[in-house]
């Protein structure tokens, strides 16, 4: 059956009126009915819902199809809960903690995708598998997020049926399966010790042919690829696991120690999910995106793997809603500051020029947190830049670090004179980087 199209909307700020860490002033407990005001137009499940029950949450804008899924909802035996909106919606997960969760993409002021930010980034909702049902084409984008399918509208009843049916093979699944393919024998028994505990099923290969035979003969819910592999090389494994219709949908993680052109990650970031290269903090990022998309609770998982997610998430959680501006006439730079920052849940806006940048900015004053500026640009260098962008009053607190390739006695003087808040050479060291990020934008 088609649905009618969604109605669209543009989300304008943060729509969330709850705090990031917990909408609910406290920690919900599972099923509780904590509040009683939140909508409930489509006469839910929500008074009926029971301990041991299954439940799924229908998040779409739109009445008739949200009523369409309530009703297919009961046809598999779960219990239903509708929201309307994306605020209501994330109310709901985090007060019933459902099952599993079917997302519209486009709704009027909050969309899907800052819904399923929002559900992915706190420990108590992050492990509920989440089926996007959209108007809107960004598959890609949504896989990436830790969906576990993405289905286009307008649907048939019976793509809706195999949605439902995936998503109660998925609950069903215990414990989930993650494919390890490292060529080096030491990395993969690290990579086990690492991930492994008894809510995952870990199968460690050596070569692509041993991959793609288990891949041929066993569902996995998840991969660790490593690019450099004797038989067949990382990137081409990718493309062919990728290329096979039964495998579009499997989170592919690679977690590389090879230094990548941008040509190579603009390739890998094609079907990719996540690009880790190896480093001393990689492995708190392997943990955490593993368990992203293995969906793992992470209030079950060991002690010392709780305080290594810990850890991680409280020293990123300065950087998710932030907008930084980079400023920098070489895109090479542009390209790597911009992964980086962005594998921190950073949002990145850029200008080629000083000229562009104050044009962006007298744009969008009130949009971004921090500015990276390159100094040694032509026409209209980094210094005259910083005090342009100084000489506007509505910017004069906002955190400007310089960077440049001229480490020379007096530099950062003259960067501070000219209005910088802070300083840092090139090559840039992203630890120090990130280290200096974490105190202004804190600030």
């Amino acid at each position: 059956m088609d649905d009618a199209p969604d109605a669209g909307g543009e989300a304008g700020g943060d729509p969330f009126d709850a705090p990031f860490d917990d909408p609910f002033g406290g920690e919900p407990e599972r099923r509780a009915p904590l509040a009683t005001d939140l909508p409930n137009p489509a006469e839910d499940d929500r008074e009926a819902v029971q301990e041991g029950d299954t439940v799924v949450l229908v998040v779409e804008n739109d009445m008739s199809f949200a009523k369409v899924l309530l009703e297919m909802a009961r046809e598999k035996g779960f219990k239903g809960l509708v929201a309307l909106d994306g605020r209501t919606g994330v109310d709901l997960a985090h007060q019933y903690q459902p099952d599993a969760i079917t997302l519209d993409i486009d709704m009027p002021g909050v969309d899907g995708f800052a819904v399923l930010e929002r559900l992915k980034k706190h420990p108590d909702t992050r492990h509920i598998p989440v089926h996007i049902i959209s108007g809107v084409e960004r598959r890609h984008e949504g896989l990436r997020a830790g969906a576990i399918a993405y289905l286009e509208k307008p649907v048939t009843k019976e793509a809706l049926d195999d949605a439902f049916g995936r998503i109660a093979r998925f609950l069903d699944a215990h414990p989930k399966r993650l494919l390890v393919v490292e060529d080096d024998a030491t990395q993969r028994e690290a990579i086990v010790a690492l991930v492994g505990h008894e809510d995952v099923e870990i199968t460690a290969v050596a070569t692509a042919e041993e991959a793609l035979g288990e891949l041929a003969g066993t569902d996995y819910d998840c991969m660790v690829l490593d690019l450099g592999l004797a038989d067949m090389s990382g990137f081409e494994l990718l493309e062919k696991v990728k290329g096979d219709e039964r495998r579009h949908d499997l989170p592919i993680i690679v977690y590389t120690g090879k230094s990548l052109s941008p040509a190579e990650e603009t390739r890998l970031r094609k079907y990719a999910e996540t690009i880790i290269v190896k480093d001393v903090k990689s492995p708190e990022r392997l943990l955490d995106e593993t368990a992203l998309f293995l969906h793992r609770v992470e209030a079950n998982l060991p002690e010392q793997k709780r305080r290594m997610l810990e850890r991680l998430h409280t020293a990123d959680a300065v950087f998710h809603g932030k907008r930084v501006l980079v400023v920098d006439d070489d895109v090479r730079n542009i390209f790597s500051l911009t992964s980086m920052l962005e594998e921190h849940g950073v949002e990145v806006s850029f200008a080629e020029n000083g000229k562009d940048a104050l044009t962006w900015l007298d744009g969008h004053p009130d949009e971004v947190d921090l500015v990276l500026m390159d100094v040694m640009m032509p026409e209209m260098d980094g210094y005259e830049t910083t005090r342009a962008i100084r000489a506007r009053p509505e910017l004069r607190a906002l955190p400007i670090i310089a960077l440049t390739a001229k480490a020379m006695k007096g530099d950062r003087e003259k960067c501070i004179a000219a209005g910088a808040s802070d300083y840092i050479t090139k090559p840039v060291d992203p630890e120090q980087l990130l280290s200096l990020l974490r105190v202004w934008l804190y600030r």
